[in-house]
């Protein structure tokens, strides 16, 4: 009974590292793009990782640009206001090089439903 549990424990730390490693490969790259949005995978990542390792948990808390979004989701229970304003100028930015781009109007429907949810 005593392997079982330690399997299923060390099997439980391996998906929540996975959930929280794929988190991140999602959120990273989003503080430069502005099809996806950054903090709401900063905060699955926290969460996965404070129950899969400690030491990445801590990490991720202390990274300089990931940490005070973090903070900020623990102390409020919500996503600070300057994160959600670079949020939407990020999708504007996008929107606005997609209309100069041209690109078909169902990308374009996507995009400002997106925006405005």
């Amino acid at each position: 009974m005593t392997q079982i549990k330690l399997q299923s424990f060390i099997l439980g730390r391996a998906i929540w590292f996975t959930v929280g490693a794929a988190s991140l490969l999602l959120g990273g790259p989003s503080v430069a793009l502005p099809i996806l949005l950054t903090t709401p995978f900063v905060i699955l990542a926290a969460f996965a990782f404070a129950k899969a390792s400690l030491t990445v948990a801590l990490t991720l808390e202390n990274h300089r640009i990931f940490g005070p979004i973090i903070s900020d989701w623990r102390a409020q229970r919500a996503i600070a206001t300057r994160y959600k304003t670079i949020a939407h100028l990020m999708m504007l930015a996008g929107l606005t090089l997609s209309v100069a781009l041209q690109v078909p109007q169902s990308v374009l429907a996507v995009q400002v439903r997106s925006a405005l949810s």
